[in-house]
């Protein structure tokens, strides 16, 4: 994308691959780092869910680096195909019907549904061609608290919504129970990520 294409000349326009409607621009995360904020999101036509989606979501990324110009009549063209969107969109982690791109995750803390900050993401786990889990960098407090390692893998199906403003990933149940799973037990067995 070119430097001059800020978020706030691209947000609520169409997006368009050749004359196929992809979406509307609705934001991006908020972040300092521009390293963590390399997608846009896009609101996404039902008809290209549909049929370019495994499963349909209502919200998706969208790289940047995708958009190519902006048209005379101001909606935003893009540089690839439908397919290399679809590719980029198996690419993503799905957290309450909308899909994050590994960028939009990295660097978010990682809250239970108690209200207790657990730790930062620092990086996904993926498994036969699936994000199956987020490797947290856990707090020392909570460390402490329930004995777990300084870095653990949580289950992305555990990961139930997202908080934009404050840029956090929110979990589904405390982080005991969490730990507790079969899932989270064998993500944390070494057997599919060395977190050492």
């Amino acid at each position: 994308m070119e430097d001059d294409y800020r978020i706030d000349d691209l947000v609520d326009r169409e997006v368009y691959v050749k004359e196929r409607l992809v979406g509307t621009i609705v934001g991006e995360r908020f972040h300092p780092k521009s390293e963590f904020v390399r997608s846009v999101r896009i609101e996404v036509a039902p008809d290209v869910a549909d049929e370019f989606m495994r499963k349909p979501a209502g919200i998706a990324p969208l790289g940047k680096d995708l958009v190519h110009s902006i048209r005379a009549d101001g909606a935003v063209r893009l540089s690839k195909s439908m397919r290399e969107l679809q590719r980029r969109w198996r690419n993503t982690i799905r957290i309450n019907e909308r899909l994050f791109a590994p960028d939009e995750l990295i660097d978010r803390a990682v809250m239970d549904n108690d209200g207790y900050e657990v730790g930062t993401i620092v990086d996904l786990v993926k498994i036969k061609r699936t994000y199956r889990g987020v490797v947290v960098r856990v707090l020392p407090a909570i460390r402490r608290r329930h004995g777990l390692s300084e870095h653990i893998v949580l289950p992305v199906n555990q990961l139930s919504r997202t908080t934009a403003r404050l840029d956090e990933v929110i979990l589904s149940r405390s982080i005991q129970r969490v730990m507790s799973l079969p899932t989270s037990q064998r993500l944390n067995s070494g057997d599919y990520y060395d977190i050492s």
